[in-house]
């Protein structure tokens, strides 16, 4: 007899006990879906309440053609509870022309709702804007993520995302949190805002962004309707190659997509070395495109646009991410070809220039004085 998989028979700690399901069969095998994505947050923006506070309509307009000249077929983005709670109208505004461009170019957006990353929401941390001291933030912050007392705001903010987007076709997906991570309050927190968005649930499939294959599992009992992963900066494409597998036989035994949504180079930096070149620090994303050719997964890379990297603590090591300046140049033409071999064109004609953003320019210098 054949044996069907259910979310309360698929209960696992590790990945290994997750892809060792043999006999159990989803109720419903498709082929994988044609994911062809990148991260995107604009250029000068540290973090999504940045982003979405100071909204730049050209900007999104500019960006999402510069996505376009990479075939991609989709965005992740996230939305910002501290830019909601201090205009919602205008929020609202910002996120529906966000949509309207992305569609306008055939891209559909993976929106986040929270985010698990980052340091506290203040507001010295939300307004920097710095380039090397600008940062990610939590969102909610820690002192809310800890207290069930005041997750009622933070609810109504994830009911307001389902009632405007459950079942908006714009919307590939809807990721409740990212990166929960292992720490039990965040968890806590993340669990409790899935089961709000699951009960306002539409059409638009449910996601949580998991730090790495080996923590995937923790959410599918959670209800998830899509599986992601972040593996951004292996030693070898060997390793890669394995994980990707792993990730391809999860997929067919539960039955339900499995994304990489963060990737980005093999991690041949030269930390710990001094006056490493910037270019050494740059992105190398063509280092990484064969193996996810090959395994055929979804996939999102870090970042669209060429900006310090997201995460300070890299960001002062002089690391920089994305593949577009501002005024459409790439990084590296390798690597814009690389990416776009993912829809079956490897052509690519644009200016290319490896140099750090004029505003940016002064961090790779600060980064080789940092490890000195």
């Amino acid at each position: 007899m054949t044996r069907r998989c259910t979310r309360r028979g698929f209960l696992a700690t590790s990945v290994a006990s997750a892809v060792s399901l043999a006999g159990c069969v989803a109720d419903a095998q498709g082929p994988p879906v044609d994911v062809r994505g990148a991260m995107y947050l604009p250029a000068r923006a540290m973090n999504s309440f940045q982003m979405w506070h100071t909204y730049e309509r050209g900007v999104t307009e500019r960006d999402m053609g510069f996505a376009t000249r990479l075939n991609l077929n989709a965005l992740r983005t996230w939305l910002s509870y501290e830019a909601w709670h201090k205009d919602r109208e205008s929020f609202g505004r910002a996120v529906d022309h966000f949509l309207r461009t992305a569609e306008s170019h055939g891209i559909r957006v993976m929106l986040g709702i929270f985010e698990g990353v980052g340091r506290p929401p203040v507001p010295k941390n939300l307004y920097d804007t710095d380039p090397w001291t600008g940062t990610s933030v939590w969102s909610p912050g820690k002192q809310v993520m800890r207290n069930p007392d005041r997750w009622s705001e933070p609810t109504r903010f994830a009911e307001w995302v389902m009632n405007r987007y459950r079942d908006d076709e714009r919307v590939l997906a809807i990721e409740v949190m990212n990166e929960p991570g292992w720490r039990p309050w965040k968890k806590r927190f993340a669990r409790e805002m899935f089961r709000v968005v699951r009960e306002e649930r539409g059409d638009v499939p449910l996601t949580v962004g998991a730090t790495s294959l080996a923590n995937v599992a923790d959410y599918y009992d959670w209800g998830v309707d899509v599986m992601q992963f972040h593996y951004n900066y292996p030693n070898t494409q060997a390793i890669y190659r394995d994980v990707l597998e792993q990730a391809n036989k999860l997929q067919r035994s539960a039955g339900m997509p499995v994304w990489l949504t963060e990737w980005q180079r093999i991690a041949n930096f030269g930390w710990g070395q001094k006056n490493v070149p910037a270019t050494k620090r740059g992105p190398r994303y063509a280092s990484l495109v064969p193996p996810i050719r090959e395994a055929g997964v979804g996939n999102f890379f870090w970042s669209l646009m060429l900006k310090p990297a997201y995460m300070l603590s890299q960001r002062k090591r002089g690391i920089l991410n994305g593949v577009f300046h501002e005024d459409g140049a790439v990084w590296s033409k390798k690597d814009a070809r690389a990416i776009k071999s993912m829809s079956g064109d490897d052509s690519f004609s644009g200016e290319q220039r490896k140099e750090w953003p004029e505003w940016a320019n002064e961090v790779p210098e600060r980064a080789n004085s940092e490890e000195s």
